[in-house]
């Protein structure tokens, strides 16, 4: 089973500046919720082993216990913003990432609890919320090029970026004001350097594009490719020789039972256009009086039942620029 991490998009797309060490503890954390079933809650802690890091991450052991160290005490100073909607506008919230952190000397692991804040936006809903592979991550040794990925498949259904203004994208990838302050720096140390490293170690190519008013570098987008999978990423246990294809034969259960299928086509369906809501900040515009984004959610899904009505949702976000891909 993969090792799977889910953000709420609105997470994706806050501004903060943290650490590589500290963005791998929050990943590992998460990590640790899913597989041992506590989930995130802002009372109970969760445990996070040196021995995790440094088998997920290929580092040295005395490295590890010391980068641990240092990011714990690190983190918990540490600060990220988002925005939420409000009876009378949207709020700009300011929140802690943990509200206590600590590192234990004994058994060389880290105890973190999340602040109140952050729980309801990390989320085990794989459907609803942009998902990936922490082994995507694991070899980017730039904290820039973590976050430029994780920014890029908030748009994996359409494959490329809106124009994002440059003091935007400077915070969304946490780079200080006094860091990179020149176009040139900022496209070679973070831009070009963070898409070598994605595009080497993860599972996209991608590429950008800047944008200017006369003379002036004012924004970037950014277009992203879904790799094919090569014969080295197939399972271990799978056969390397040449592979003869035998007639393919469709198994009774499935031929007797197309209502089933149609169901599992029209579910798909409905994930999908669940997750382009999120992915494109729509969620907002369909939001019902006081109705939460997973009550939403929920309420969109049920709605589809038929052909018909999901191609009216696929036609509704179209009108907002959405792209459906086949």
């Amino acid at each position: 089973m993969s090792d799977l991490i889910v953000k709420d998009n609105a997470l994706m797309n806050a501004s903060y500046n943290l650490a590589l060490v500290e963005q791998r503890l929050i990943l590992l954390a998460i990590l640790e919720a899913r597989e041992t079933g506590k989930g995130i809650n802002a009372n109970d802690p969760l445990t996070v082993h040196a021995s995790s890091y440094i088998n997920q991450f290929n580092v040295e052991r005395h490295t590890a216990y010391q980068a641990l160290k240092d990011a714990c005490k690190d983190l918990f100073a540490r600060q990220f913003s988002y925005q939420e909607k409000r009876e009378r506008g949207r709020i700009n919230i300011t929140s802690r990432w943990v509200s206590q952190i600590g590192y234990m000397d004994d058994t060389a692991t880290v105890e973190i609890i999340f602040a109140p804040a952050v729980v309801p936006l990390i989320t085990r809903l794989e459907e609803q919320f942009t998902q990936y592979d922490i082994e995507q991550i694991s070899e980017l040794s730039s904290a820039y090029a973590v976050r430029l990925y994780e920014l890029l498949i908030c748009w994996r259904s359409t494959g490329k970026t809106p124009i994002i203004d440059l003091t935007e994208f400077r915070k969304r990838l946490g780079v200080l004001d006094t860091e990179y302050t020149r176009t040139d720096n900022l496209k070679m140390r973070v831009i070009e350097l963070g898409l070598k490293q994605i595009n080497e170690h993860t599972d996209i190519t991608a590429s950008y594009e800047q944008h200017k008013k006369g003379r002036t570098i004012t924004g970037f987008s950014f277009k992203f490719k879904q790799k094919k999978k090569t014969g080295a990423e197939m399972p271990k246990n799978s056969d390397s020789s040449p592979h003869i294809e035998k007639p393919s034969q469709i198994p009774a259960n499935i031929a007797k039972q197309p209502e089933n299928a149609k169901k599992d086509d029209l579910g798909h369906r409905a994930s999908k256009i669940t997750g382009l809501i999120m992915s494109n900040g729509l969620a907002d515009r369909f939001k019902r009086g006081d109705e939460s984004v997973i009550d939403m959610m929920k309420r969109i899904k049920e709605e589809i039942t038929t052909d018909t009505t999901a191609d009216q949702w696929e036609n509704k976000l179209e009108e907002f620029g959405v792209i459906f891909q086949s």
